[in-house]
This record gives C-alpha cells, structure tokens and sequence, in this order.
C-alpha cells in the first residue's frame, strides 16, 4: 500500500453490512480512506436489494469509505468504475480472464465473482461522502442463491485464497485510481475500464422490455449509461437496470 496515502482499516469477525459500518465510522475518520472487512455478513446485500449470499469465513467482504468533495456528481460513475477496476486487477493476478459486466460486476467467462454496491451523499455541487460495498466469491464451492451463475477463485485456481492478501491488492490499485481522479485524469480511468468490459467485442444477445435482440457493445458513457448497437444498426441507450444480458440460457442483471 501506498504510505503517503493514510488508509484506516478495520476487521472484524462479524458484522451486519459493511457498508453500514463504514457509513457509521467515516464522519469520524480523518485518514483518506477507511476500509472496513469482515468475515461475516448477517445481511450483506447488493445493488437494488438483492441478497449476497457468502458462507461465513470463505470470501471477502469490506466496503471502502472515502470523501472525495474534489469530484461533482455528474463525475460519480468514476467511483464505480475505479472500484471494479480495482477487484479485476488484483483478481487477473490469479487467473487471467477476468472481466468487468457493466456496470459494476466482475465476470470469468459467463460466471459472476464479484459485485460491489455504492452509496453515495451530495453536499451542494460535490460528492461529500461515498461507500463503495463489495463482496468477491473467493473459497466458496457451492452455492444455493442469488445471483443464478456464481463462480469462486478457488473453483478457478483449485487453490485456497487469503482474503486479506487480495483486499491489499485491491486497496493498492484503488488507491492508485483515488489518485488519478484527485488530478482529473479521468479519461485513464474510463479508457481502462472500457478496454476490460465484458462483451466488449462481436455481437450478444439481450434483453429489454420488447424483448430479446442481438447487438454489439458500442461504449459507455461519462454517466454510465450503456450505448448497444443492434443488428439493424440502431443505438441503443440503457440505464442501470434497463436491460439484461443474455447468458446461456440464463438473464443476468
């Protein structure tokens, strides 16, 4: 980690939701960031509502606080991109392949490892505070939940995973990202991240409300919408939840 960047982090054995934690301790921690881990969640959760489901003691769990009131909230999507980003890097250290689903979730071929949750509070034109909550699938072996196409590390590696050594990767390439967004070099970021999308070249198949269509990725926007191209040459643009992927006969938000 860089130590010109001070970082408070937290363990613990068990908590509700990381994110309430960090949400809990942030106003109050003067460091640039606060990191919060646990090894358990008694009601651990993901985007729009969805339960993460994690065996106690088998994968990673934590959430990072920061107050980045540097960055407008026209910029917030950077947040996102910069955390997913981050899990994807340090994961490509154990096995190459690892993908980003837009907006946020971390893919091996056609099956989710990673999902993050952000929380965000506005004060006027900036961003005053943001939580960045995300759960990585890394000894688990089988699974009963949502989401339908789980996957872990160690199904990947055949290898068990220290979680604290992949959170200090993570740490470690957010950090760097934290930085590029403190000197606006916001386009590194975004040319990152789209260069590491799932399904970023040929054309898949989707689902809106008409139904199902093929049609290739054409780019994500500054705001995070999507933008797909169908076969008929139409262009598409989807928000957060707008549209699902169509993977092996399963649809994935």
């Amino acid at each position: 980690m860089n130590e010109q960047f001070p970082i408070s982090l937290v363990e613990l054995s068990e908590t509700t939701s990381t994110n309430d934690e960090v949400k809990r301790r942030l106003p109050w921690c003067d460091d640039k960031m606060l990191v919060v881990s646990a090894m358990c969640q008694t009601a651990g959760r993901g985007q729009k509502g969805n339960k993460w489901e994690s065996n106690p003691r088998e994968n990673l769990l934590y959430s990072i606080g920061i107050k980045p009131c540097f960055l407008p909230p026209r910029c917030q999507f950077l947040l996102l991109q910069a955390a997913s980003l981050s899990i994807c890097r340090a994961l490509n250290r154990y096995a190459s392949g690892f993908r980003i689903k837009w907006p946020n979730d971390i893919y091996y071929g056609e099956h989710k490892i990673s999902g993050t949750l952000i929380e965000i509070e506005l004060h006027g034109d900036s961003i005053s505070r943001c939580v960045l909550g995300s759960g990585i699938n890394l000894n688990q072996m089988s699974f009963s939940s949502y989401p339908p196409n789980p996957i872990s590390l160690k199904m990947i590696t055949d290898r068990h995973i220290e979680p604290n050594q992949v959170l200090s990767a993570v740490i470690s390439h957010f950090t760097s990202y934290y930085e590029l967004l403190e000197q606006k070099e916001y386009n590194a970021i975004r040319e990152q991240y789209c260069s590491m999308l799932f399904r970023r070249e040929g054309f898949h198949a989707y689902r809106d409300g008409n139904g199902v269509f093929s049609a290739r990725l054409e780019r994500v926007e500054p705001d995070g919408h999507l933008l797909l191209r169908d076969a008929d040459d139409h262009l598409r643009r989807y928000g957060f939840k707008e549209v699902r992927f169509v993977l092996n006969s399963l649809e994935c938000n």
